[in-house]
């Protein structure tokens, strides 16, 4: 599966940031071993269902550390039998691109 998920602390920084919270977030993601993919909106990770959602957690936990209101935003794409979709949607729709 593909989850895709923001969490974002509802308390910013003295400066109006959120930054230092997301990256605790991210750290998670990057030592949770999954094939994952952070943009400026959203981190997308790849995995089965029990390891995707304890990540999420995880990442709620850490930014909850630092502020007692989280906000989450997930979407996932539940396909059973499938892995190496992170990249593999994208090469599928980059080939149809070039077909026309």
């Amino acid at each position: 599966m593909l989850v895709a998920f923001s969490v974002s602390p509802s308390v910013t920084d003295a400066e109006g940031g959120v930054t230092a919270a997301v990256a605790d977030a991210v750290r998670v993601v990057r030592e949770s071993g999954l094939p994952h993919r952070t943009d400026s909106m959203f981190t997308t990770i790849e995995g089965e269902w029990d390891e995707c959602m304890a990540v999420v957690k995880a990442c709620v936990d850490a930014v909850a550390a630092r502020c007692p209101r989280v906000g989450l935003v997930l979407k996932a794409d539940v396909r059973p039998g499938h892995s190496g979709e992170l990249q593999g949607k994208l090469d599928r729709l980059e080939a149809q691109l070039d077909e026309g």
